[in-house]
């Protein structure tokens, strides 16, 4: 049976805090407003509440969660190291409406499905978010809605979408933003928008000075396409050898045969959660 808390009144915030500090633990779905739109949480070292939590959302592994913490200290933990901007995007944009994605800590013992050895990163600026995150340490935090419907801005949205797959839900009143976080790759040498959010791409920008986009992807892939072609010279050149028989193939000897053309490149957009 789930259990809402209307945060604006003292004593029920205080109530629900404790209440979903001791569902999380449990293993069991929380929702908490932040920032941005109501995200449903679980303790990120616990797999089987990590799976709980795509179920309930109707994902697979391969859409891992991003994770909220309380403070700067417990992002530095989770990850191998912060890349040549991470400190900077941190400095300048967090608490807020920005997530980084880094290569995560190898000694963890967590699973979040198929990262691929990376964590996307979050600290909400949200007073209701940041208490919850302090008592429960990193959660791993989705979007409060099921995969493919619209992010949901208060709880009573949350609550209509997730039902009684979640413990708890802490009434936060609506949320800050109806854009989700931007998202950030700081994997490469080069930070790589992957998401267009709350945090336009010209304050990035402000910060990183290069910032590679969907529309850089796409000049590489002209670019390469064009050193591919043969050139217009190169076409124009007469044959040295004598014409083939009329009843011969004249396809040059030599030449590869027509195939599939090449599979298009992946988009740079991801669909992550938007917390």
């Amino acid at each position: 049976m789930s259990r809402r808390y209307d945060c604006s009144e003292p004593m029920e915030r205080t109530r629900g805090i404790a209440e979903a500090f001791a569902a999380a633990r449990r293993g069991e779905l929380v929702v908490l407003p932040t920032d941005t739109v109501y995200g449903v949480g679980v303790d990120a070292f616990m797999p089987p509440a990590v799976e709980a939590l795509l179920d309930a959302k109707g994902r697979g592994r391969e859409m891992p969660p991003p994770v909220l913490v309380g403070s700067v200290r417990a992002a530095t933990a989770l990850v191998e190291d912060l890349g040549t901007y991470g400190q900077d995007l941190i400095d300048e944009f967090w608490p807020g409406a920005l997530t980084l994605i880094c290569r995560a800590n190898p000694n963890l013992m967590w699973d979040l499905g198929e990262t691929k050895g990376t964590v996307a990163l979050r600290m909400p600026m949200h007073e209701l978010a940041v208490e919850l995150l302090k008592e429960t340490g990193p959660l791993a935090v989705s979007s409060a809605n099921l995969s493919g419907q619209p992010a949901a801005r208060t709880a009573a949205e949350a609550e209509k979408a997730l039902g009684d797959s979640v413990s708890v839900y802490l009434d936060g009143g609506p949320s800050g933003h109806s854009e989700p976080s931007t998202i950030v790759d700081l994997t490469g040498s080069v930070p790589r928008l992957l998401r267009a959010g709350a945090i336009s791409e010209e304050k990035i920008r402000s910060v990183v000075g290069v910032l590679l986009t969907d529309d850089d992807a796409a000049e590489e892939e002209s670019a390469e396409d064009a050193a591919e072609a043969p050139s217009a010279a190169s076409e124009a050149k007469p044959s040295l050898t004598k014409p083939a028989p009329a009843d011969e193939p004249t396809t040059p000897a030599g030449e590869e045969p027509e195939g599939d053309a090449p599979a298009a490149k992946p988009s740079l957009t991801k669909d992550t959660p938007a917390e």
